[in-house]
């Protein structure tokens, strides 16, 4: 069951990050084990001392409701670093360009 919402979400944060196929599926992946790693925690090391009837639905031991929650939160997180890491990768210009560029990244007419 975690490894279902796990590549569910992952498949999520794919479509939503934008960019090429290749960097789509890197954040499918990413998604995919960071959401499985703290599902994981926190199912068994954050709620594992709680009984069933203490947490509602509990399903074979997963507390669902909790990991769903953590698994919208780590989506979030690692949607919003790939974009983040993706956007400022493509502020940067090239060696060859920087003689172009003058103080505080405005042009200075040089060609």
């Amino acid at each position: 069951m975690l490894g279902a919402m796990s590549l569910g979400f992952g498949v999520i944060a794919g479509l939503v990050v934008g960019k090429g196929v290749a960097y789509r599926l890197l954040a499918t992946a990413i998604t995919t084990v960071a959401c499985f790693g703290v599902g994981l925690v926190t199912s068994e090391v954050l709620f594992g001392w709680a009984t069933e009837e203490e947490l509602q639905p509990n399903i074979d031991g997963l507390s669902r409701d909790e990991v769903l929650l953590s698994g919208v939160l780590t989506t979030g997180v690692v949607v919003l670093v790939m974009r983040y890491l993706a956007h400022r990768a493509g502020d940067q210009k090239s060696p060859r360009d920087w003689h172009l560029i003058g103080r505080h990244g405005r042009p200075t007419g040089h060609a």
